[in-house]
């Protein structure tokens, strides 16, 4: 596996990689009501290139074969961070997370973490600073809100 720099024509591999990791790890925590308002399959892959390209994306890759990525902006906030169904707990989540902390100069990091995600983010040192709710497509989905200072 290595990391690399997100490139455009990856946007659609990872909203397709996004989309289906919701719907298959996510659900243990999720009701399939609210999986389908979290992501619906579809997405606007322009906007999303523009974040990523505005973000310090990073893409996760074995050979040709998109696994995971992750991206977080100058303040310290990881925005996304997803890794394929059948490539869980082999260090992708990990790897990602250790590249962007590290070349983040931001006084602390950030994330809206799911219940699903909450346990990995713990072993790094995240805290619990908030439990909330949001609504997609007029569903409630619970996550929390969590930070780590940048030692």
């Amino acid at each position: 596996m290595q990391l690399r720099p997100y490139r455009p024509e990856d946007c659609a591999a990872l909203h397709a990689l996004f989309h289906h990791t919701i719907h298959t790890v996510n659900a243990r925590d999720y009701s399939p009501e609210q999986l389908s308002a979290w992501s619906t399959g579809q997405v606007d892959l322009e906007a999303w290139d523009r974040s990523f390209r505005a973000h310090h994306t990073l893409v996760a890759a074995e050979g040709e074969r998109i696994v995971g990525f992750a991206d977080m902006d100058e303040s310290g906030y990881l925005d996304r961070l997803f890794v394929a169904a059948e490539c869980q707990g082999q260090g992708i989540a990990t790897a990602l997370c250790d590249a962007l902390e590290g070349a983040s100069s931001a006084p602390r990091f950030t994330t809206h973490a799911s219940i699903t995600a909450r346990p990995f983010f713990e072993k790094r040192g995240y805290r619990v600073v908030r439990a909330q709710e949001v609504e997609r497509r007029g569903v409630r989905l619970r996550n929390f809100v969590m930070e780590k200072p940048n030692a």
